[in-house]
């Protein structure tokens, strides 16, 4: 569960942009390192699970005010911005250097891209739909699936037959409160999450530091870019949406990335595990809080039978 958990960000995780480790490039700059170095040190007096369950809020407080952005730009506008800012973040701070790049290795950039690209939209389109705690529940089972199929432990079995009576018990709502095809967006959302925690490994062995992932950013933001300009969002866009866009890129991307890299240089990774486990409760206190959607018997349900699931994978994981 631990490796999973990592790459919970759903393909968007920034390197920090507290530490000085973030410029390979600052020798000679002093002056430049001077605030990042500050800000680690604020950001280390904290303790650490404080620091992920703040990581945890920052992205579905990102996620909420991405679904207050789609009535004027949609989904696919909404997810352009956020990825477009993401990767100019990055590209920013990584400065990648596309020399030395092989075709395995730019074939592999553009599935990896790709990958994140439909991943984030699937997932946008279905918070567009389901109330953000349904929808982060459901897209929850889908790392989990991946690290019931990494492993050979009967017990996890137990465990992602648990998540799945999580989803039995939304079913009878299917259809009645609960859009049918938010829920497959969801799930497709879940897969591409889970995908993305496979492909990573190998974008890190290929790629040194952060040049993989933030050439696959990169990727992603081309992908989306037709939807942006052919779905209308272009057209639409003005400088306090563009603002919006740049909020949410940050809330959900670069600083829950900032918090959990502080954090987990001195958080045992089964703490991590657990503690990354409270994100659909969170969603839905944020969905209730911030977007005022309502708590159902059958949400409830779902989501007590996947964060026990995860929370029990977690618990068992061998470190």
């Amino acid at each position: 569960m631990t490796d999973v958990a990592a790459s919970r960000s759903r393909g968007s995780s920034l390197p920090s942009l507290c530490t000085a480790e973030a410029h390979p490039r600052g020798e000679g700059e002093p002056a430049a390192r001077t605030a990042p170095r500050v800000s680690e040190a604020l950001i280390g007096s904290v303790p650490p699970p404080i620091l992920v369950l703040l990581s945890v809020v920052s992205i579905q407080v990102g996620a909420a005010l991405a679904v207050k952005l789609f009535p004027a730009l949609g989904p696919a506008g909404t997810v352009f911005l956020r990825i477009g800012f993401s990767a100019l973040i990055l590209l920013a701070v990584s400065r990648p250097s596309l020399q030395g790049i092989t075709f395995r290795g730019a074939a592999l950039l553009v599935t990896f891209g790709a990958l994140i690209g439909c991943m984030n939209l699937c997932f946008y389109e279905s918070i567009a739909r389901l109330p953000l705690g349904v929808a982060v529940t459901i897209e929850f089972t889908g790392p989990l699936a991946v690290a019931v199929a990494t492993s050979r432990r009967p017990l996890d079995f137990l465990f992602i037959g648990l998540a799945i009576a999580g989803l039995v018990a939304m079913t009878p709502a299917i259809g009645r409160g609960i859009d049918p095809a938010g829920v497959a967006l969801a799930l497709l959302a879940g897969a591409g999450w889970g995908g993305f925690a496979v492909l990573s490994r190998r974008v890190g062995h290929a790629f040194e530091g952060g040049t993989g992932l933030a050439l696959g950013m990169a990727v992603a933001a081309l992908v989306l870019l037709p939807s942006f300009v052919f779905g209308g969002a272009a057209e639409r866009v003005d400088p306090i949406l563009l603002l919006g866009g740049l909020a949410v890129a940050l809330l959900a991307t670069a600083i829950p990335f900032s918090l959990e890299f502080q954090a987990l240089k001195r958080l045992p990774p089964r703490t991590y595990g657990v503690l990354v486990t409270l994100e659909p409760a969170v969603a839905t206190v944020i969905g209730i809080a911030v977007l005022g959607e309502a708590l159902t018997i059958h949400t409830v349900a779902a989501l007590a039978c996947v964060t026990a699931a995860a929370l029990g994978m977690a618990l068992t994981a061998r470190n």
